[in-house]
């Protein structure tokens, strides 16, 4: 992309759930990146400081929107590796794949993200996008309160005593504290080699030689091949109309179609008030989609996936929920930042990065201090699954940015993490924002989950926090929906950002108060390259 000749002024807003990430990206905006150089940059930062729900051993998809209006999907989920066997791993874990270990770890996709995200229209040097997070490494953080959390929380108690993992995230056989610097300096060597090594040196460099070595003296049967023929995929994203947006969201393998599914059943329907007395119709029309999940989404590579029939077919349909079997395995607490980001140029980003579970797989590379998602826990092993593990397959995936435009302009750009209940968070923030809240009202409000949203829960659950008005309260008390009562702004219903655009092209941004994160609207003057 030219340089301009002149200064130009331009304004970058971003949301993220840590608030060093958010300013990581404002600098970006200030130094002259676009939307895609500030999305990159938080959530660089965000591998080091948020380690419980994201890491550079872990998987990304975003979508992108550029100054044309053209909207791509970027798709990072990784893949098992070509010596992947379902035979061998039901011997070994019989009817479904462990939560953690060395059999969930997948190639990471995170990093061919970055690196396919940049060729939308980064204007900063891959060097320059890497250096907060290395810097932030280097010199230390103090310890987030979420990330405290997670630490002690009696559902992460599987990942005491490994070894690797105690000895970054419980030194001294204590967990770090809220407040305590935590500093990882073999992580900031990483950062350092991938600055001057670029996204190669992560999947056939030095660097990802080592992580192989790694991976395969754990038992992996990840090879240097697995990495080295990864690549991220660039698709056209999902989209439907909803009350004169275009709503995009990401296709097969991930679950974005459970958003526009829900969103068409409301118009279908003539849902009027589905955060308020209607709320059980709400939860009803997603726990159909949920179900529908289950049962057939998967890698559309390997698999006969009919997406049309997914998002369209038989709208109408409301689930019976008692006794529903949702995603098989255990509730990733953790798992998932979502980073919306968008400048005055016409860019912008919704980006999700993740490890899965807290912690992913609870595997941290002690020469590179890479953690290690365990995206594969959600492969099916059950032969007649469609979602079945098999060589160099994508498993069935929880991540999904989404956007938004009106007649080509752009209207929202929203990001959260939430595992299951990503589609749910995503809707019910569009529909307070589209019924006239702010950003920053919208994204505090209370939620309604339907599927196992907390420890607690099961597929037939809806987890409902604190604050929802009288007559959605009243409307789910009738109902004959199982509630689980949750407080107000609780982690389990997800950690939300979102920037929405006016019509005359100002940027407002909103960050969840569920998380630790800030919002920031950055106005800066880009000055002429030097001759």
């Amino acid at each position: 992309m030219p340089t301009p000749s002149g200064p130009t002024s331009s304004t970058g807003a971003v949301a993220t759930p840590h608030r060093l990430a958010t300013d990581a990206a404002a600098e970006v905006y200030r130094d002259g990146g676009t939307a895609i150089d500030a999305a990159i940059a938080a959530a660089a930062v965000l591998t080091v400081v948020y380690p419980h729900n994201v890491a550079l051993g872990g998987d990304l998809i975003a979508l992108v929107r550029t100054p044309d209006g053209a909207i791509s999907c970027v798709n990072a989920s990784g893949w098992a590796g070509a010596a992947a066997d379902p035979v061998a791993m039901r011997a070994v874990h019989g009817d479904r794949l462990p939560d953690r270990g060395v059999d969930t770890v997948t190639v990471p996709g995170g990093v061919r993200g970055w690196e396919a995200l940049r060729g939308f229209g980064s204007r900063l040097r891959w060097s320059r996008l890497l250096e907060p997070a290395e810097r932030v490494a280097r010199s230390g953080v103090p310890v987030a309160p979420s990330v405290a959390a997670h630490l002690d929380d009696a559902e992460n108690a599987d990942l005491a005593g490994i070894v690797d993992f105690d000895r970054v995230f419980r030194p001294g056989g204590r967990s770090l504290r809220v407040g305590e610097i935590f500093r990882q300096q073999a992580l900031a060597d990483t950062f350092a080699a991938l600055r001057f090594g670029g996204p190669d040196e992560f999947y056939t460099g030095t660097l990802g030689q080592r992580t192989v070595a790694y991976l395969r003296s754990r038992g992996s049967v990840l090879q240097d091949a697995d990495f080295a023929d990864f690549a991220a995929e660039v698709t056209e994203p999902l989209s439907v109309q909803f009350r004169g947006l275009t709503v995009c969201t990401s296709p097969p393998n991930t679950h974005g179609f459970v958003m526009l599914r829900a969103l068409r059943a409301l118009e279908t329907l003539g849902v009027r008030a589905p955060l308020g007395d209607d709320l059980p119709t709400l939860m009803q029309i997603f726990g159909h989609a949920n179900l529908l999940r289950t049962a057939h989404l998967a890698d559309p590579r390997q698999a006969d996936v009919d997406v049309a029939a997914l998002v369209h077919g038989d709208v109408g349909a409301r689930a019976t929920l008692a006794g529903a079997r949702d995603m098989t395995g255990s509730v990733p607490a953790g798992d998932t930042v979502g980073v919306a980001a968008a400048d005055g140029q016409g860019f912008a980003v919704s980006l999700i990065q993740s490890v899965y579970h807290a912690f992913g797989s609870g595997l941290i590379d002690p020469q590179t201090g890479i953690l290690f998602h365990d995206r594969g826990t959600s492969f099916d092993l059950t032969p007649e699954s469609p979602n079945v593990l098999a060589p160099r397959k994508r498993p069935r995936h929880t991540l999904m940015p989404a956007l938004t435009t009106e007649g080509g302009k752009l209207r929202h750009v929203l990001a959260t993490m939430g595992g299951q209940g990503q589609p749910q968070i995503l809707a019910e923030i569009l529909l307070r924002m589209l019924d006239g809240a702010a950003p920053a009202d919208a994204v505090a409000a209370p939620r309604a989950i339907v599927g196992r949203q907390t420890h607690l829960a099961g597929a037939d659950t809806v987890s409902i926090e604190d604050g929802f008005d009288a007559s959605a309260r009243a409307a789910m008390a009738q109902s004959d929906l199982d509630v689980m009562q949750l407080p107000a702004h609780s982690e389990s219903c997800g950690q939300a950002n979102v920037v929405a655009a006016h019509a005359d092209g100002s940027l407002v941004a909103a960050s969840d108060p569920r998380s630790d994160g800030s919002a920031a609207v950055v106005h800066h003057v880009r000055l002429p390259a030097r001759p």
